[in-house]
């Protein structure tokens, strides 16, 4: 039987992840995105409105848009949050939107500016409920804090019922069982002091270098993509060893204008990263990446 999240199953594969915007929430997109050649959607609340009514609505055209080719209900989803993760502090004042995201059926989070590993251990209680003990007290990590009551709809959405979600919506690897994940923007200058540490901390599945904020952090307005200064590759550098010593897949593009796009994509194979990102190209980078991994699960 599937996962529910074949983000995760694909990596348990040892197969690369390809992502794509989920685009406009809405019902009838959310049929339409059913399809999608991505393995994962990405909600973007970062930088655009937080529309988690949406995003209900979304979901609900996902699922009845399905099931994918795969044989899984929906595409994974994971959604990033209008605030960031700079300080425990930040993280504790904003926790209502980790739940709302998380009521809404989402398979995963990405955090944004992860400076600290109080901030990131917070993230991840916030995502818990706090009768899941695995993980709890290594690294600093307390109890859940996620609350009984907003279950019903996500249960929906991942076909199972209320007890038996709760039960899985755990972060996975920290759960093998789990089917939620959690992932890191190690995104700018202050994040570097701390990226292996904020790397380690229990619970989290991937992190990306967020090569547009490094950029501005190290003084430049716009290095989003290839070729970078030095002190962005050592940047880089920095994240994808925090992420190999903590076994976390890596997110990452890599739009070099002097390359082809099995150049690009053979580059980030070498690099060891498992969520490739490939821009405007995504779908054309995935359908190489998934020809040199030799991909069975179906698109």
């Amino acid at each position: 039987m599937p996962r529910i999240n074949r983000a995760i199953e694909l990596l348990e594969q040892g197969q690369p992840v390809y992502q794509a915007g989920a685009g406009e929430l809405t019902y009838e997109n959310g049929r339409r995105m059913a399809g999608t050649w991505a393995d994962v959607l990405m909600v973007e609340f970062e930088h655009h409105p937080f529309d988690v009514v949406g995003l209900a609505a979304f979901m609900r055209g996902l699922l009845d848009g399905g099931p994918t080719r795969s044989g899984h209900r929906t595409p994974a989803v994971i959604a990033t949050l209008p605030s960031n993760a700079k300080t425990r502090d930040e993280v504790l004042a904003n926790a209502w939107q980790i739940r709302h995201v998380l009521s809404a059926g989402v398979h995963g989070i990405l955090h944004t500016h992860a400076r600290c590993p109080e901030a990131v251990r917070a993230f991840v209680e916030q995502c818990r409920y706090p009768f899941q003990t695995r993980g709890v007290g290594e690294g600093g990590l307390g109890k859940g804090q996620r609350g009984a009551g907003g279950q019903t709809e996500p249960a929906a959405i991942w076909g199972v019922e209320p007890p038996e979600y709760v039960c899985i919506a755990d972060p996975w690897p920290l759960n093998p069982a789990g089917e939620l994940m959690l992932g890191l923007k190690i995104e700018d200058r202050e994040c570097l002091q701390n990226a292996g540490a904020v790397a380690a901390v229990p619970g989290i599945a991937f992190a990306e270098w967020g090569p547009g904020d490094m950029g501005m952090s190290h003084g430049y307005p716009d290095r989003h993509d290839p070729p970078y200064p030095p002190e962005m590759e050592a940047a880089l550098e920095t994240v994808l060893r925090a992420c190999r010593r903590a076994g976390l897949a890596f997110l990452c593009s890599w739009n070099d204008p002097a390359m082809t796009l099995e150049q690009r994509m053979k580059r980030l194979l070498d690099m060891g990263v498992m969520m490739p990102g490939g821009g405007r190209d995504g779908e054309a980078i995935a359908e190489i990446g998934r020809r040199m991994t030799g991909r069975r699960m179906p698109v």
